[in-house]
């Protein structure tokens, strides 16, 4: 039986960190228990959810995908360095700028800026926990902050020509909003918020059993819902 995933359904899933292709092999996944579920056991049913695309482990997948900033910082710095984004065999890959001498910043200008942005993207920020006033205040004064470190060393870091300055503003911005999202994560503590209810939900996955089909909680048969049936496959993430 072909799943249908509703658009919430899709929404709700995309919201905790699965992409596109991910969802289509969970449903793959789900279709294929189904079918093997009609001729065979409990048992193997059983099995099967502990290997379920949604399961703990999936879940300790996202929790370290969600910490892990390298991703992010090594984007950042292909993209100061002009490099130039492929795909061959279905995977991204990052060839080096052609035309080098046109990067706004030069290797030391990028190492600069690439040392200020990893004191501030990084876990210890994300996992924070920081009201709006304190990201404004931090992020006025990180935004001055870079807007001097350029335009005092204009030369030094590269930006040598006039048509180079001309994306001063430009390169000030992108810098900036990245630093910003970073806290926007830890705004209210809400990164640290997520990581704990996913613990709490993996806690409550473990402790539960599998029976005629059905997810045990304390011994009480739980109601199966939704097209991704999320009690069976992720432990309650949408409880």
């Amino acid at each position: 039986m072909a799943v249908k995933l509703s658009q919430q359904d899709v929404v709700d899933l995309k919201k905790q960190g699965y992409s596109d292709q991910e969802i289509g092999k969970a449903v793959g996944e789900i279709e294929r228990d189904e079918l093997r579920g009609s001729t065979s056991g409990a048992s193997q049913q059983n099995s099967r959810s502990q290997t379920s695309a949604f399961s703990t482990g999936r879940m300790d997948d996202i929790a370290r995908y969600q910490l892990e900033l390298n991703d992010l910082l090594e984007q950042t710095e292909h993209i100061l360095k002009g490099d130039i984004v492929v795909w061959e065999n279905g995977a991204k890959d990052w060839k080096a700028n052609p035309f080098p001498e046109n990067n706004p910043l030069n290797d030391e200008g990028i190492r600069k800026v690439m040392l200020e942005l990893q004191n501030y993207i990084n876990r210890h920020v994300v996992l924070g926990d920081y009201d709006t006033d304190d990201i404004n205040r931090i992020m006025k004064d990180y935004g001055n902050k870079v807007k001097d470190l350029i335009f005092m060393k204009y030369d030094e870091m590269g930006m040598d020509t006039e048509i180079k300055r001309q994306e001063y503003a430009s390169l000030v911005m992108n810098i900036v909003n990245l630093v910003y999202a970073s806290y926007s994560r830890a705004k209210d503590g809400g990164e640290r918020r997520s990581l704990r209810e996913m613990i709490n939900i993996q806690g409550t996955y473990q402790q539960s059993g599998m029976a005629g089909g059905q997810q045990m909680i304390n011994g009480q048969p739980q109601k199966q819902r939704g097209i991704l049936n999320p009690m069976r496959y992720v432990g309650g993430k949408y409880a």
